[in-house]
């Protein structure tokens, strides 16, 4: 399923986004309320993105 394949590849972004987030708040680069922020809605996302390809894999699996 294509839509499957690239929500498999937006959750590899977001999860690569993470790991730059945490980079740049180690670094300072974001300070604490920044990172926060932006982390909380990458964290949103990944769940969500994590949650539909899950409900996607089971639907798939029943037919």
């Amino acid at each position: 399923m294509d839509f499957l394949n690239k929500l498999n590849i937006a959750l590899k972004e977001a999860d690569e986004t993470e790991y730059w987030l945490d980079l740049l708040h180690t670094t300072n680069y974001l300070d604490d309320t920044q990172y926060e922020s932006i982390n909380s809605d990458c964290a949103e996302l990944i769940k969500l993105l994590t949650s539909i390809i899950k409900k996607l894999k089971e639907t798939d699996d029943k037919n």
